[in-house]
């Protein structure tokens, strides 16, 4: 038996270190739009680059920066990508006008896509089958808490301090993370394999483009003028990259991962429920700040149920992957988190927060059952040569669910939400609950009105994340297996071509 790596357990701390820093700083910022578009003169289109610039490179990215750590090293990799992510937050500290603070967010971009994939590779390979559950439930722990730990975060560093302070943040995590790295943590890498530079910019342009489109579809539509032109070259891009991939004799991505029942069958439901989920955060926030008057903090802190509960099931399911295989897991985690958007589709203007608290427990429990089961059974599939370009594949496809989801739920909030308020509203009125309070200002009346027509658009936003999820779990239901070779076994390569 291969000797296990003493510092396995540290080796997770900066794995969980270097992926907080990503989900810290992306939920962080959403808070701090407020104080940096007055500070620095952000308009409407600079703010939608300031946010959006960042999703583009790092989803474009993705699978080339997995192919390249397993090409020169993983913890190579993710180092540079730490280093870079590290500079670039350091440089946006001083930024004094929204072009420098884009050209900040997109090197945070690519240093941010050359981690993410190394994180979940370098864990596969250093924990052995029987420990790799716990240390991917850790793993989705503390992202979860970033998640819900960065906007109070955020909050309070924009009221006692400035904006900048949201980039600086990152600064000292990035410095304890490479130092862990360097001391301790083993390099790992794939076979060499040729480099494939056609398929590195075909997937670029391809998942650039798509994500571009999907951002763009509530403002200009999906299929008018520049969106169906972007949306013609995402998919002439990612057509021509996956019959590239097919023909060349070392390709860039595995495709052939997606003939494992468990890979497709895990992606496929993440991706669902990452749609299903993108618009939760969206809605709930505006909840708990229009409707029930709660400050960035307080709105912050209204998501501890579903912290709480993920470590919960977590906990429990790392334990049970075991016992009972990951298929049940992640059927059982994605019908109680289906449960609990049906819970949030009975809430209503009287509602308050008794209970949406109870739904994002639900929500939490059943997360933290699902997700690291999940990933646990795609994970198993990839042999340890190509983890990071499998990370990686995996890791694009849900960042797609996520941006599909909040365009998607986003655009029918709001469409809905016009359509619930009085035919004599103001254009501004009709636009959003936010436009429609400040147009209200002393008539308590509107207000109400504005209050209730949210909560009906938030109600028919969730059922759709709830459909999406129920289709998730049927979905794992009938294509996820659990064989005799375990969570975490990888499949052989010659099993991989067959």
């Amino acid at each position: 038996m291969e000797a296990r790596n003493p510092h396995r357990w540290w080796i997770l701390v900066v794995l969980c270190l270097s992926t907080l820093v990503l989900v810290i700083d992306s939920m962080a910022l959403t808070v701090a739009v407020p104080a940096m578009t007055a500070d620095i003169g952000a308009s409407a289109q600079d703010i939608q680059w300031i946010l959006d610039s960042y999703v583009l490179v790092f989803a474009g990215l993705l699978l080339t920066s997995g192919s390249l750590g397993d090409r020169f090293g993983r913890r190579k990799v993710m180092i540079i990508g730490l280093l870079l992510f590290g500079l670039a937050s350091l440089a946006a500290t001083v930024c004094t006008n929204p072009g420098e603070v884009i050209a900040a967010r997109v090197a945070m971009g690519v240093g941010g896509a050359l981690i993410m994939p190394s994180t979940l590779s370098i864990l596969i390979t250093v924990f052995a089958e029987d420990e790799r559950g716990r240390a991917m439930a850790a793993w989705g722990s503390v992202s979860m808490l970033g998640l819900v730990g960065s906007p109070v975060l955020g909050g309070f560093l924009i009221d006692h301090f400035s904006w900048h302070t949201i980039f600086f943040v990152n600064v000292p995590v990035v410095a304890v993370a490479i130092t862990a790295a360097l001391l301790l943590m083993p390099e790992s890498r794939g076979p060499w394999r040729r480099p494939d530079p056609i398929g590195a910019v075909l997937s670029a342009v391809g998942m650039t483009a798509l994500i571009w489109w999907i951002i763009e579809i509530p403002q200009h539509g999906a299929f008018d003028g520049r969106g169906l032109v972007t949306l013609l070259v995402a998919a002439g891009a990612l057509i021509g990259f996956v019959a590239w991939e097919n023909v060349h004799p070392e390709p860039m991505v595995p495709l052939a991962l997606f003939k494992q029942r468990n890979f497709s069958g895990g992606s496929l439901s993440l991706t669902l429920v990452q749609i299903g989920n993108g618009g939760l955060l969206l809605v709930l926030t505006q909840y708990l700040q229009f409707v029930l008057g709660y400050s960035a903090v307080e709105a912050g802190l209204a998501f501890l149920p579903l912290a709480v509960t993920a470590l919960i099931g977590n906990g429990a399911g790392a334990g049970l992957a075991a016992k009972t295989g990951n298929r049940p897991l992640v059927v059982t985690g994605l019908l109680v988190m289906a449960g609990s958007f049906l819970l949030f589709t009975t809430v209503d203007a009287d509602s308050g927060f008794t209970v949406p608290a109870v739904a994002l427990g639900l929500l939490g429990l059943g997360a933290g059952l699902a997700m690291p089961a999940a990933i646990a059974a795609l994970m198993g599939t990839i042999p340890e040569e190509q983890a990071g370009v499998g990370s990686a594949l995996n890791d694009t496809i849900q960042q797609a669910g996520t941006a599909l989801g909040i365009a998607i739920l986003g655009s029918l909030l709001t469409s809905r939400f016009t359509a619930e308020m009085p035919a004599g509203s103001s254009d501004l009125a009709k636009s959003s609950i936010s436009g429609a309070l400040a147009v209200a200002g002393g008539d308590g009346g509107l207000a109400r009105t504005a209050r209730e027509a949210f909560t009906t658009a938030m109600s028919t936003t969730l059922t759709i994340s709830a459909v999406g999820v129920l289709a998730a779990a049927l979905l794992a239901a009938v294509v996820m297996r659990d064989g005799k070779r375990g969570a975490g076994a990888p499949v052989a390569e010659a099993e991989l071509a067959a």
